[in-house]
């Protein structure tokens, strides 16, 4: 194998681990990319050849990326923190759910389900994200609830800490999740692949792309996938997905694009929901494996259909400034028979309740923006303009069945069973419209001193509706979020900042077996301080950042969400990675966090539900000289003691997983192959895994995966 491929190899063993926080230096750079167009085409097709840019390391630093208000810039430069996760790294994990693309980020705990309703639950600096307003497929929303989306037909995930609020609107303070979707290239694609997961699940995935046409002027991605079969716990699964994007370059300087994705997906006999809040005693029972079925009562399903459609005009003004304008349609659809089995005692007993209903959502937006430079004096500019109008639309059933069917006990075989009605209809639940101008100006002093300064006011109205379809109530508000960062580079491949921003998100939704449960609350306000330093050297780079994020406080008391005083996020995040020899990788990351309530009028002083105290997570790769193309990874990570509600009284144990992972590139006959396996959960730990507050799961049991991918 050529040299060049050695190389490349070497490069995405540098890229393996999400939150790691490597690049190499530009010099290195300039290097790679002299020897990708020097290779052979051949070689240079491989799918461990990185063409597009120079290698990455694991925190993708020099990553150009679009970030809403604040315009296009490199992750470096960007004065918040930000994890990206690509698709090789996708690809080599054998992502499951949410929570495992994130596994090597010690700011982010694991509350996922990847075949239950609790998909797209995760906590971020001890935040929950926020399943309404914290998602966006390439910058446009759209509502995760109950959805595992077809990840190999993403190019990247990127997670945005803290800043959400001001670059997207409403969303919570602890992070946004941004997936960016595969693009039209100008080097022809074309790869199968094949995939098998424990316990029986087969998936098939194909990508196509390319360009045509006069001087290549369109272009097309297509990405299709099938997965099928039995889940850990002897549950079904039956997922089918279509992504479509396409490019036409109009004219010299205007483009336009679209981008549709479908999604249908059916499962049945998943892992129900527990819920401690009518627990006796703060003695939890003892763990069951989440491979176990003795938990699923007969008739459980969940049943989604996503669609999102999005296009939009780019206009080259001039080679300073460019125009966007864009429109994004989404809907999620949830038809549903769960499970909620409400623990009574430390031996495991339980009320089994049964809620069977239908939800959906509906998201539209609109979006123009203006981006540039500029210069005034000896101060250069650069500066984002816009303007937004969104309309959300929750429906829910008009008559929900939620009944307790019998009892039972997690360590025996439940026997109850609920059909799901067919006679379920939706209304209106409630209709959010938001209008919102913005504006961000980065004002360069010199090489080594900018500051950013941007703000977004936005128009909110929150109507809710009865069944019949009267008004009950709206909440209007405006409001003016600031965020204002001072950046210091002491050398080019160094970023020192400080931030301050402002956000508002909408407020929760109660669960259900709550009083109050499908009734918006009202929004909620917040503020995060951070201070941090990125530096990027050819063998190794780090992190650090410390962070106060101040949030109005929402809580369950007495079966209610409600608000009620504020929660005080205090924490600090290191990262870094070593890259001893070419064929070793280190890197590892830690999250320190003091998170507790205060001015309210319960629980000041307690710790905030769902926060842990500390995380951690190591990672380490190795590329084995003897067999050109083979990689062998190790993780771990460590997830600290969590408490269970806002009382304090009941407390998950901190628990550490192990995962084992395996690829090959070599070529077959004409065809270049990629082999890959991975073990999660390797030592089959059993843990209780905090969902919500209130609700928890068993930890998934190990599962092996394996695949393999021909291109061609």
């Amino acid at each position: 194998m050529s040299r060049a491929l050695r190389k490349a190899l070497v490069y995405m063993t540098l890229a393996g681990t999400p939150a790691l926080t490597a690049t190499l230096a530009m010099a290195q750079e300039a290097t790679d990319k002299t020897q990708a167009a020097n290779a052979n085409a051949a070689d240079a097709q491989l799918p461990t050849v990185t063409v597009s840019g120079a290698a990455e390391g694991k925190q993708h630093l020099q990553t150009q990326s679009a970030s809403g208000a604040l315009g296009s810039r490199s992750v470096l430069d960007t004065p918040f923190s930000v994890t990206s996760v690509t698709a090789d790294e996708l690809a080599d994990k054998q992502i499951l759910k949410l929570g495992d693309v994130f596994y090597g980020d010690a700011s982010v705990s694991d509350n996922s389900g990847g075949y239950s309703a609790w998909a797209s639950y995760v906590t971020i600096r001890g935040l929950p994200a926020d399943w309404q307003n914290s998602f966006r497929i390439d910058g446009k929303p759209f509502l995760s609830y109950g959805l595992t989306l077809p990840y190999d037909h993403f190019e990247r995930i990127d997670l945005l800490k803290g800043s959400s609020g001001f670059m997207y609107g409403f969303g919570t303070p602890g992070g946004l999740i941004n997936y960016v979707t595969k693009k039209p290239t100008d080097t022809p694609v074309r790869s199968v692949s094949v995939g098998y997961t424990s316990n029986n699940i087969w998936s098939e995935h194909i990508d196509l792309g390319g360009r045509f046409g006069n001087d290549q002027r369109f272009g097309y991605r297509l990405n299709v996938t099938h997965d099928q079969g039995e889940t850990f716990n002897e549950g079904q699964i039956r997922r089918n997905a279509v992504s479509l994007a396409l490019d036409a370059r109009l004219t010299r300087d205007l483009t336009w694009d679209f981008n549709a994705i479908w999604q249908n997906s059916n499962s049945e006999d998943q892992t129900p929901s527990i819920v401690t809040s009518g627990l006796t005693g703060s003695q939890l029972p003892a763990v069951i494996s989440g491979g176990n079925k003795t938990l699923v009562g007969g008739g459980q399903h969940l049943d989604t259909n996503f669609q999102l459609y999005q296009t939009g005009l780019t206009y080259r003004i001039n080679p300073d400034w460019k125009a966007n304008l864009s429109y994004s349609h989404s809907t999620s659809k949830r038809f549903r028979n769960e499970g909620i089995a409400t623990l009574t005692d430390a031996a495991g007993n339980y009320t089994d309740w049964r809620s069977d209903s239908r939800e959906g959502h509906v998201f539209d937006q609109w979006q123009a923006m203006l981006e540039g430079n500029a210069r005034t004096g000896f101060l250069e500019h650069q500066l984002v303009l816009g303007a937004s109008w969104q309309k959300q639309v929750n429906d829910y059933s008009v008559s929900q069945y939620y009944q307790q069917i019998g009892t039972g006990n997690l360590y025996t075989q439940n026997t109850n069973s609920h059909d799901s009605s067919t006679d379920l209809q939706t209304y209106h639940s409630g209709i959010i419209t938001q209008q919102a101008v913005f504006a961000s100006d980065t004002l360069k002093f010199s090489d080594q001193w900018s500051l950013l300064a941007g703000a977004r006011y936005n128009e909110f109205r929150q109507d809710s509706f009865s069944t019949a379809g009267a008004l009950t109530s709206r909440y209007d508000k405006s409001a003016l979020t600031p965020t204002v960062a001072l950046m210091y580079k002491p050398w080019q491949n160094t970023t020192i900042y400080g931030s301050y921003v402002e956000s508002l998100e909408q407020g929760g939704t109660p669960a259900l077996g709550t009083t109050n449960y499908g009734q918006q609350l009202n929004p909620l306000k917040s503020k995060q301080y951070e201070f941090g330093a990125k530096t990027d050297h050819e063998r190794w780079s780090a992190t650090a950042a410390l962070f106060r994020i101040e949030r109005a406080a929402e809580y369950t008391v007495n079966n209610t969400l409600v608000q009620d005083g504020q929660s005080n996020y205090q924490g600090l995040e290191l990262g870094g990675a070593f890259r001893p020899t070419p064929q070793w990788q280190l890197g590892a990351s830690l999250m320190l966090l003091d998170a507790k309530y205060d001015k309210g009028s319960t629980y000041n002083g307690n710790r905030v539900a769902g926060a842990p105290k500390n995380m951690a997570t190591a990672q380490v790769s190795y590329l084995v000289p003897q067999l050109s193309g083979l990689k062998l990874m190790a993780d771990a990570k460590y997830t600290g003691n969590t408490m269970l509600g806002a009382a304090n009284n009941i407390e998950l144990p901190s628990y550490t997983l192990f995962n084992l992972g395996a690829s090959y590139t070599t070529r077959i006959g004409k065809y270049d192959t990629t082999f890959r396996a991975a073990v999660n959960n390797l030592l089959d730990k059993r843990y209780w895994q905090y969902q919500y507050e209130n609700y928890i799961k068993p930890g998934d049991p190990r599962t092996f995966s394996v695949s393999a991918k021909v291109d061609f």
